[in-house]
């Protein structure tokens, strides 16, 4: 069984992640995705976060009746920090002779040398399938000097290059900018009825 995994703390959650996933189970063959919600994420400690009753809430609204996607409770259930390298270990577990393949963004793999212990984190992973994203500039050579043996792992997943981040739609409820086609209908609704990211 080959799974995909994609982390985040989904603020919301957005074409560009809905893309992403369909995207990488057909051009991965992946049998179904994993989304793993992240509560609390180390590298956004200060940030404002959304409560992760709402960000779940979004992310079955996003999910909706799609049989080859799945909410992991991976992260949910057990006690911070919640670095990558644990999440795979416990996926490793749940899934015993699956392959997993990680899931993130071209910027997502620049900062990869930087997480906790990126090296261990590639070697628990089959795969690291990897989405441009605009304006991003990767080095794979320079990359897989950090991480000998990364490149090996990478596949590139190609897809529309949209320029929609989380962080953007937040500026745009929050300047009363229009979002709505930035995500799907259901979580537009949800957002405006719950007055979520407004200043």
């Amino acid at each position: 069984m080959k799974l995909g995994v994609l982390g985040g703390t989904f603020d919301p959650v957005h074409l560009g992640h809905l893309i992403l996933a369909d995207e990488a189970i057909y051009q991965l063959g992946l049998n179904r995705v994993l989304w793993v919600l992240t509560p609390n994420p180390p590298h956004k400690q200060g940030i404002h976060v959304s409560s992760g009753e709402h960000r779940l809430r979004m992310l079955e609204i996003a999910l909706g009746d799609n049989t080859a996607w799945e909410i992991s409770h991976v992260d949910i259930n057990r006690q911070p920090p919640y670095y990558a390298l644990n999440t795979m270990r416990l996926l490793r577990l749940q899934f015993p002779g699956a392959q997993l393949f990680y899931l993130m963004g071209g910027d997502s793999l620049n900062d990869l040398p930087r997480w906790h212990r990126p090296k261990e984190f590639v070697d628990l992973c089959a795969g690291i399938g990897v989405m441009q994203r605009p304006g991003v500039h990767l080095d794979l050579t320079d990359l897989d000097q950090q991480i000998p043996g990364i490149c090996e792992k990478i596949y590139f997943v190609h897809a529309p290059l949209l320029d929609i981040s989380s962080s953007n739609i937040r500026e745009r409820i929050s300047t009363g900018k229009p979002f709505r086609y930035y995500l799907s209908r259901e979580e537009y609704q949800y957002i405006l009825k719950h007055r979520l990211y407004l200043t």
